[in-house]
């Protein structure tokens, strides 16, 4: 089994639809620990969504945006971890949808700390817990363009992937890599806040050579679970694509 033995930590996982719960499913069947992080309000969420896991898993508490949370990981989490995933995103209605132009900068802030900064304050937090050969995995979305509606988002994203790879690089001595999976679009509860999601489901179902199901995210999941496995021992700083192909394609 790829994870036998590991312990990985997953943050975002709220629902079964959710690409975090597949790969914690996943990285159950292939033998590691998984221990989930929530919070607050969508904490019950979390809680009821891990009940469908094979296993049984341990939840801690942990706010990306909260110092004390941050600061309060690795004894909460305990042990030791041998992957993380992040899978954390949040941008306010004002910088989705169009409204580029308008999206006041106390709001892009927000997007920038959750779905960027974030990245940095999560592989800080848990780096005392990190074994040399550890794995850190985000999910990301292809920003080489700009997309319709995704506006703030995409550039948090584009953020996002610049400091998977400072990461990278400063966590490359103490042997922890960092990825990216840049994935398709998943009909997860993050994906439909997203105001004209329509407009990814067109672009994927005439693009994709290898054909895109919005409603599977398990060849994503997949791909995080490789990158978390000592099957990639120096690829670090990279981006993955797991979209069916449309980010190699013309229109």
């Amino acid at each position: 089994m790829l994870l036998d033995g590991k312990r990985i930590l997953v943050t975002g996982l709220l629902t079964d639809a959710s690409i975090a719960f597949s790969v914690a499913r996943r990285a159950q069947e292939e033998g590691a620990e998984v221990v989930l992080t929530s919070f607050g309000r969508v904490m019950s969420l979390t809680e009821r969504s891990a009940r469908r896991l094979p296993a049984p898993v341990q939840i801690v508490e942990l706010d990306v945006t909260n110092a004390d949370d941050l600061g309060q990981l690795a004894e909460r989490a305990g042990g030791h971890l041998d992957g993380v995933l992040h899978a954390i995103a949040f941008a306010p209605p004002s910088c989705l949808g169009g409204g580029f132009l308008d999206a006041p900068w106390d709001d892009v802030a927000v997007a920038l700390q959750v779905s960027a900064y974030s990245l940095k304050a999560l592989a800080v937090a848990a780096l005392p817990l990190l074994s040399p050969g550890a794995g850190i995995v985000g999910l990301d979305f292809d920003n080489t363009q700009a997309w319709p509606t995704y506006d703030w988002m995409g550039v948090a994203k584009s953020a996002f992937e610049s400091t998977a790879r400072y990461l990278a690089r400063d966590l490359g001595p103490k042997g922890i890599r960092v990825n990216l999976v840049a994935a398709g679009p998943v009909r997860t509860m993050a994906a439909k806040s997203i105001p004209g999601f329509d407009h990814f489901e067109e672009v994927w179902s005439t693009r994709a050579p290898l054909g895109w199901d919005i409603r599977d995210p398990e060849p994503v999941a997949q791909a995080c679970v490789a990158l978390l496995s000592d099957y990639f021992p120096k690829t670090t700083g990279e981006i993955l694509h797991v979209d069916g192909g449309v980010h190699a394609v013309g229109a």
